[in-house]
Order: structure tokens, then C-alpha cells, then sequence
């Protein structure tokens, strides 16, 4: 008889914390069910848990396939940004890796002294440093996406592509989430 009243104290506690916790998500503009509470959440179950392990393993497996040409998982990344198009000065390429100016500058040091690219002071305005891939940063540029389609085809592997097609859709669902809280400056 006591071991039911304790379940069922423990059953109205529990209750009680979800409802305190569904009314937060309200009040955050989040659906009434949620996934995790407080009183009983653990890391190893955790949706960002798994993600931040599985980008582990990918960033680690991508490093250890381009040992060979000699960049790091810190030197590839800003190295393929720049062959995309994606920053052309400094104070971009510092944003699109998230990295501070001077983190970012300690980086293209040694990418300029590997002779993978070069700083361009501006022309036009002597304030800006604009960014240029070498023919040889160009080239070792190029390894670089079959690396990534290898890496992350060996992570997928046993997925259809219906189910790649809804982890992808999945996550960028959590992205727009995330986005939504980042623009509005509220706590999730």
C-alpha cells in the first residue's frame, strides 16, 4: 500500500513539473508538448547530445582523410568558404567560420605560410583586407568536397534516401527554430 501512495505522489510531482515546463514552452511560443524535462533529462538521450557526437565523428574522420594534404579541420574550413565564394575579406571569412579577428588572423598566418592563400589590402578602401586562394589553395580546395560526400555517405550508410530526405528536412526545421529564438532574443 505505501509503495502505491509513493508512485502515485511521484506520478503527480512529475506531473506537476511537466505542466510548470509546458507552461514555459507557452510562454516561449513553443508547442504545449515537450520532448525533455528538467527532473529527468540526461545527456546520452539528447537530440543535441547525438547531433554534437555525430559532428564529432565527422570533423574527426574529415581530418584524418586530409591528413595527407596537410590542413587541419581548422584549416580546411575557412580554405573551402573562400573557394566557394562565400567571404572575400577578412572580417567575412572571421564571421562565416565564427572565429574573432584575431583567432582568425593567428589562422590565415598559417595558410598564407603554407602558400594556400594571400591577404590583398584594398585599393579602394586601405581599412579592408580582401582575401585570394593560390593556384595551390585552389587546388587543395578541390579535394576538399569529395572528403565531405565520402565522410558523411559513410555516416548515412543503411539511410534511403527518403529517410535522408527527412533527417535533412529535420534539421532544418531545428535551424529555422533556432533562428526564430537567435532573432528574437529569447532564451529556447
Amino acid at each position: 500500500m505505501k509503495s502505491t501512495a509513493v508512485s502515485e505522489k511521484n506520478k503527480a510531482t512529475k506531473a506537476t513539473e511537466a505542466s510548470k515546463e509546458g507552461a514555459l514552452a507557452v510562454a516561449y511560443g513553443l508547442p504545449a508538448g515537450m520532448f525533455y524535462c528538467a527532473t529527468s533529462y540526461t545527456p546520452e538521450a539528447s537530440v543535441g547530445h547525438m547531433m554534437r557526437r555525430v559532428l564529432g565523428s565527422i570533423a574527426q574522420e574529415v581530418e584524418r582523410q586530409l591528413e595527407p594534404t596537410g590542413l587541419t579541420n581548422a584549416q580546411w574550413v575557412p580554405l573551402f568558404k573562400l573557394a566557394l565564394g562565400r567571404a572575400s575579406t577578412v572580417a567575412e571569412l572571421a564571421r562565416e567560420c565564427q572565429l574573432d579577428a584575431g583567432g582568425m588572423t593567428r589562422l590565415l598566418d598559417r595558410l598564407e605560410a603554407k602558400g594556400l592563400c594571400r591577404r590583398v589590402r584594398s585599393s579602394e578602401d586601405r581599412r579592408v583586407v580582401n582575401l585570394e586562394l593560390t593556384p595551390e589553395g585552389a587546388e587543395a580546395a578541390k579535394e576538399i568536397p569529395e572528403v565531405l560526400s565520402r565522410v558523411q555517405n559513410a555516416h548515412l550508410a543503411g539511410f534511403s534516401e527518403d529517410e535522408w530526405k527527412t533527417l535533412s528536412g529535420l534539421l532544418n526545421r531545428m535551424l529555422d527554430n533556432a533562428g526564430q529564438f537567435q532573432s528574437a532574443g529569447k532564451k529556447p
